[in-house]
C-alpha cells in the first residue's frame, strides 16, 4: 500500500533531508538524528519488506501444525529467517549514518569531525583529511568485527 510513497521518499538525496530537519528542529543534535532517521527509514522498510516476502510459508504452516504460540512462532520461525535482512539493513544504515552526520557537522556545526574536515579542507591539509578518513574506516571495521559479526553469528547459529 505504501510502496510508491516509500520509493518516492527513498529516491530523495540524503542532502535534501538536512535542511528540512534543520528547519523543523533547529541546528542541534535532534536535527541530525531526524535527518538520519528520515533518510534511513525507507531503505530499512524496503529491505525488511523483501525479507518478509522471502519468508518460507511452509515453516509458518509447520509452526501452526505444532500449535506454537504467536510469540514462539515469531521468535523461532520468523525472526531467524529475517535475521540476514536485519543485519543487511543495519550495515547499510551504519554506513549511511556516518555520512549524514558528517554532512550535518560540515554544514551547520561549530564542532565535530565534519567541522574539522571542513577546516582542514580550507587549509588544503590533505594529510589530516586522509587521517580522519582512515579513522572512520577503522571505527567502522571495529564495529563490524566486535559487534555486527558476533551478533550475526549468534542470530544465524541455527544454520550451522
Amino acid at each position: 500500500m505504501f510502496g510508491p510513497l516509500v520509493l518516492g521518499v527513498q529516491s530523495l538525496p540524503s542532502i535534501c533531508w538536512l535542511p528540512v530537519a534543520i528547519l523543523w528542529f533547529g541546528l542541534n543534535e535532534t536535527a541530525a538524528i531526524a535527518a538520519v532517521a528520515l533518510n534511513k527509514l525507507p531503505t530499512t522498510v524496503v529491505t525488511m519488506r523483501e525479507g518478509a516476502r522471502a519468508l518460507d510459508p511452509a515453516l509458518a504452516e509447520m509452526a501452526r501444525s505444532f500449535h506454537m504460540s504467536r510469540w514462539r512462532t515469531l521468535r523461532h520461525v520468523i525472526l531467524p529467517q529475517l535475521a540476514p535482512y536485519l543485519f543487511a539493513a543495519a550495515r547499510s544504515g551504519l554506513a549511511l549514518i556516518w555520512k549524514i552526520v558528517l554532512v550535518v557537522e560540515l554544514l551547520g556545526r561549530s564542532n565535530g569531525v565534519g567541522f574539522q574536515i571542513q577546516i582542514y579542507f580550507q587549509l588544503f591539509d590533505v594529510t589530516l583529511i586522509l587521517a580522519y578518513t582512515l579513522a572512520f574506516i577503522l571505527v567502522a571495521q571495529a564495529i563490524e568485527w566486535v559487534a555486527m559479526q558476533p551478533l550475526e553469528r549468534w542470530a544465524t547459529r541455527w544454520r550451522r
